[in-house]
């Protein structure tokens, strides 16, 4: 079911409210600082029952909320949830771009990256 969530959303534009932007302070982890704008697809909800979690990459400026692509998915084999990985239509990423993009907070999960072809 999760993963059939996650999969109808690749290749859809979307909007994303962002709710930890650049910069900001991860609430639970003080020592965590968002290198990228950190969102939600609203009243969309994932395998945590909380709203759909999207990563928007190739906007390096703090944003509320976004109208992006979801080019990829990351999905976490040790978690209850997957993320979408958002980017402004025409820009793409590989996975290995993806990968270190938001290796700041999957590092601590294993997962793999499907991109949209």
């Amino acid at each position: 079911m999760r993963k059939a969530l996650v999969k109808s959303y690749l290749g859809k534009t979307v909007n994303i409210k962002i709710d930890r932007p650049i910069g900001s302070i991860h609430p639970k982890h003080p020592g965590l600082a968002y290198p990228i704008n950190y969102g939600y697809i609203p009243n969309v909800f994932g395998g945590d029952g909380e709203e759909l979690d999207v990563y928007l990459l190739g906007i390096d400026v703090p944003v509320e909320e976004y109208t992006a692509r979801i080019i990829g998915i990351i999905h976490r084999h040790n978690d209850v949830e997957d993320k979408l990985v958002a980017a402004p239509e025409g820009l793409n990423f590989n996975q290995n771009k993806i990968s270190e993009a938001v290796h700041f907070q999957e590092q601590y999960y294993e997962s793999e990256i499907e991109i949209c072809k």
